[in-house]
């Protein structure tokens, strides 16, 4: 049996080109209700577009620096995650800490383009972080800010410098250089009511894993011998800002 319902003998050419008509007006694009301007074709909401913004600017999104746009990025996160994924971004949120942010999504095998670059760190700047994570660590294990200075970072870090190194400024000037990477990164921002007083934001708890952390912590303490090579490089990297 034919289930198919064939054109009647009587219908006309004419009415099968007013119903071509039909389909094709169907087809064109129908403005956006959430156009926002001439032309906007876009789906999302003005709020979810700030979000979407944030995020690609980055470095991240948090509910305290950003108190407004993080309960958006709660209630739209799946529209905003569609969207990333078409740029091959993935979207990393941890609502505990309220912070949010974008990284390449593992695409395999698949060659996709790169919107992210990836922040080559030294050794320094490898041995800074890790410190400031395991800082972090324990400033929530005692329910406290995760704050550190710039002399305990000195300090910290002089543990790791070159043997015979005589110039303590270049020593000291490289160490503010490593600094001023990580709170271009907004891992460290600075205490509004201090000149070299740093909060280290929680999103540096998303970054490395306990397990990296563990690996990590044995490779750096066994080179904690004076004749450590400072300026050595290091697998460690971060997403950077957009191309």
């Amino acid at each position: 049996m034919n289930w198919s319902d064939p054109m009647s003998e009587d219908t006309s050419p004419e009415d099968g080109a007013s119903e071509e008509n039909m389909l094709e007006a169907e087809d064109t694009e129908q403005p956006s209700e959430q156009a926002l301007y001439h032309g906007d074709s876009g789906e999302l909401s003005l709020d979810a577009r700030r979000v979407l913004v944030q995020l690609l600017a980055g470095p991240s999104l948090d509910g305290q620096r950003h108190s407004k746009l993080w309960p958006i990025l709660v209630r739209d996160e799946m529209p905003i995650r569609r969207r990333l994924t078409e740029l091959f971004l993935e979207l990393v949120i941890d609502r505990d800490l309220q912070v949010a942010f974008t990284r390449q999504a593992d695409t395999g095998d698949l060659e996709a383009p790169r919107l992210l670059r990836r922040a080559n760190l030294t050794f320094r700047d490898s041995i800074l972080l890790l410190h400031l994570r395991r800082r972090l660590t324990q400033a929530e294990a005692h329910g406290d800010r995760a704050v550190v200075s710039t002399d305990e970072i000195v300090e910290f870090l002089a543990v790791y410098e070159q043997a015979g190194n005589t110039d303590r400024a270049l020593f000291e000037k490289r160490i503010l250089a490593s600094i001023e990477k990580i709170k271009k990164h907004s891992i460290l921002r600075k205490i509004r009511s201090s000149e070299d007083r740093f909060e280290i934001s929680p999103t540096l708890k998303l970054l490395f894993s306990a397990e990296e952390i563990q690996v990590l912590t044995r490779i750096y303490h066994d080179m904690r011998a004076p004749d450590a090579p400072p300026e050595q490089g290091d697998e460690m990297h971060l997403e950077e800002d957009r191309e």
